[in-house]
C-alpha cells in the first residue's frame, strides 16, 4: 500500500549521535553544526538526482525498496518522482505538495503546513539559515572526506524523530530517518547534479519528461 506521507518525507534513518556536556555547551554544538550544515546544504540550491529509498520496519524487516528521481530549487520548489515499484509523483511550489498516482488517475494536495516544512524533503529545497531554530544538530567528522549530521527536531509535534545527513567530499550521499512509528528509511543518492526546475504541478506529468 503506497502512503502519500512518506513520499513527502523522503523517508530516512535513524541515528543515535547525541552532544556531550553541559546544556550551554550542547547548544554552542549544535549552533556550530547546524551553521556548518547549512553552509554545505545552501550548495544544493538547485539540483536533480536519482535516488534508492529502503524502508525497515520496527522489527528490523524490509517492508519497501523503491527507486526514481528527484528535483529541488530553493527557495521552495521541490519534485520527487518514483518509477519502481508503483508510479508516483510529488511535487511542492513552497506552498501546497501535490501528490499525484496515475494508477489511480487521482491529484491529492497538501498545505504545507509547520510539520510538513520541517520534513526531510523539503529541508532540500527551504531555507536553511535557522536549522538550530528547528532541531537540535550535532556533527561529526569520519576520517578525511566524510561527515555526518544528526538532525533532532525541537517540536514533539514533529513528523519524524531523528534525520542523519552524510556528505563524501561535500556531496550529499545519504539521508536516514526514524519516524514516529519506529520505522526506518534510507534515502540513497546518486548521480547529483544541477537542473533548471520551473514547473510545479504534480498532475502535469508530461512536463517534467
Amino acid at each position: 500500500m503506497r502512503v502519500s506521507a512518506k513520499a513527502l518525507w523522503l523517508i530516512t534513518a535513524f541515528s543515535a549521535l547525541i552532544s556531550v556536556g553541559t546544556p550551554a555547551m550542547a547548544e554552542d554544538a549544535s549552533a556550530k553544526a547546524a551553521a556548518d550544515l547549512s553552509a554545505l546544504l545552501k550548495n544544493y540550491e538547485s539540483f536533480q538526482s536519482d535516488f534508492i529509498q529502503i524502508v525497515v520496519n520496527e522489527n528490523g524487516n524490509r517492508v519497501q525498496e523503491s527507486r526514481g528521481s528527484l528535483k529541488a530549487k530553493r527557495p521552495g520548489l521541490f519534485y520527487w518522482e518514483t518509477r519502481k515499484p508503483h508510479s508516483q509523483f510529488v511535487v511542492s511550489n513552497g506552498e501546497t505538495v501535490e501528490v499525484y498516482d496515475p494508477d489511480l488517475e487521482q491529484v491529492t494536495i497538501h498545505n504545507l503546513d509547520d510539520r510538513v516544512q520541517s520534513t526531510p524533503a523539503l529541508l532540500l529545497s527551504g531555507e536553511v539559515d535557522n536549522l538550530e531554530d528547528t532541531y537540535r544538530v550535532s556533527g561529526r567528522q569520519i576520517g578525511d572526506n566524510t561527515r555526518e549530521f544528526t538532525l533532532e527536531p525541537r517540536s514533539p509535534d514533529s513528523l519524524f524523530t531523528s534525520l542523519r545527513l552524510t556528505f563524501f567530499k561535500g556531496e550529499l550521499q545519504e539521508m536516514r530517518m526514524q519516524d514516529s512509528l519506529a520505522q526506518l528509511s534510507v534515502l540513497s543518492f546518486d548521480r547529483i547534479r544541477p537542473v533548471s526546475y520551473t514547473h510545479l504541478r504534480a498532475h502535469e506529468t508530461d512536463s517534467y519528461l
